[in-house]
């Protein structure tokens, strides 16, 4: 597992607000609930809209591209495990995990492990209890373990700003990703998380702690699978939670 602590500092020459969130852009939340298969056992997550039904493939299988091919671009945003506040003297970056925190992201890695959506790439929030959700996950699943591995120091602090996470998670994907990287898992906290969420799939999406938003688009890059799909295209597969059977 390669680990670098990293502070994106240097933008792209992008304008910030060309992700900004406009609520006229963001449709009601399609409802999600997970359905058990009565032939294997194994569970698909489903998302319920008005109009039709679409289902998650549970393959383990990573999709596969070739150079400079249109290919399916995973991008898993996932919120922190809960933390714990008995300290009330600890500075809020420093919080720990509670119990029930540690519990719950042993649970999500193993529903993510069951849905197939692991990422080759995962670029992080330094706070504690972003790092110890991680560790969690990478004790319980090993192909978390071989995930290249970045912490961003600014994910912590953008998430509180209004309007820019999202254009934030765009520039640090396209700096750290690589053409062949095809599923990365961004992790941080709200409200800019599920703000980004909603932002890049243009409905609204809630993310409670330890739960991650599943979206997809295509491209030969992930610059292009930004540029392509822009705000509201991305493709929302589903929301993983802890106490969801898979």
């Amino acid at each position: 597992m390669n680990v670098v602590v990293a502070s994106l500092v240097e933008p792209l020459q992008v304008p910030y607000n060309c992700y900004s969130c406009k609520k006229s852009q963001i449709k009601k939340n399609p409802k999600c609930v997970m359905v058990s298969s009565s032939s294997s056992g194994v569970g698909s997550l489903v998302i319920e809209t008005n109009q039709d039904q679409q289902q998650i493939s549970t393959s383990t299988e990573t999709p596969t591209t070739t150079l400079s091919s249109v290919a399916a671009r995973r991008l898993i945003l996932l919120r922190h495990a809960k933390s714990s506040w008995e300290n009330r003297s600890i500075r809020d970056h420093d919080r720990p995990l509670s119990r029930s925190g540690q519990l719950d992201a042993i649970k999500v890695s193993q529903n993510l492990l069951k849905l197939g959506w692991i990422p080759q790439l995962i670029l992080s929030s330094d706070a504690l209890r972003t790092r110890e959700t991680l560790k969690i996950m990478q004790e319980q699943v090993q192909a978390f373990l071989e995930a290249e591995v970045h912490f961003i120091s600014s994910f912590y602090s953008v998430a509180a700003m209004d309007g820019q996470t999202a254009e934030h998670l765009r520039q640090a994907i396209c700096k750290y990703s690589r053409d062949e990287i095809l599923t990365v898992m961004c992790m941080g906290h709200n409200r800019g998380w599920e703000e980004a969420a909603s932002v890049l799939s243009g409905v609204t999406v809630e993310l409670k702690t330890c739960n991650a938003a599943l979206l997809e688009a295509t491209g030969r890059s992930w610059e292009e699978a930004f540029s392509l799909a822009g705000p509201g295209g991305w493709k929302l597969q589903g929301l993983v939670k802890p106490d969801t059977a898979v």
